[in-house]
């Protein structure tokens, strides 16, 4: 890897440190509301699928050193055990795959595209994760059910999907300002 590729990962998870915690204290049925996924996708649609993978597996490794950079300020090896961690996982996907899906087109099919993989790779890892969590060894209500997993993740959607939409509206923008100054390094 090349110095200003290192330093854009780390970039990039720095941001998905800021992004968990602009909301410390805000959750909504045990989900903290971050913008972690908006971070996820940027770091795909600007750094390429690679290094916007990369980051985001820095960032959780980051994480589970120890250092509080987690939704409300948590980190260490023990949040492989919170219901939330299958969102932490996911987000190396959802950057691999905008990267992916992206790639340097410039077809505005490209971004539904990416936004649907986002928005599905994000739930159906994150909300299975907590399903499974909550079953096995979370404290879950009585009657919770793989229905009520979702249901609760039904709270998010609206603004998970209008995240990704202005995820998705301004990597153009920030391309074409990098490419006039001549400073998008990334080649995917």
């Amino acid at each position: 890897m090349k110095a200003y590729e290192i330093v854009l990962c780390a970039f990039f998870a720095a941001l998905m440190a800021v992004g968990a915690n602009v909301s410390p204290f805000l959750t909504i049925g045990g989900v903290p509301v971050t913008l972690q996924l908006m971070f996820a996708i940027l770091a795909g649609g600007l750094l390429g699928s690679r290094l916007g993978s990369l980051s985001m597996a820095a960032y959780l490794f980051i994480g589970l050193a120890g250092a509080p950079v987690f939704a409300q300020f948590k980190g260490g090896p023990a949040s492989i055990f919170s219901p939330t961690f299958g969102f932490i996982l996911s987000f190396i996907l959802v950057a691999y795959a905008t990267g992916k899906i992206l790639g340097h087109s410039r077809k505005k099919t490209a971004y539904l595209y990416a936004g649907a993989a986002a928005i599905l790779l994000n739930y159906v890892i994150g909300t299975n994760y907590m399903y499974a969590a909550f079953k096995w060894w979370a404290e879950a209500p009585s009657d919770f059910s793989y229905a009520m997993a979702w249901s609760w993740m039904a709270i998010y959607f609206p603004l998970d999907l209008g995240i990704t939409v202005v995820s998705l509206a301004v990597i153009p923008k920030i391309r074409s300002a990098l490419n006039q100054r001549k400073v998008y390094p990334v080649r995917d």
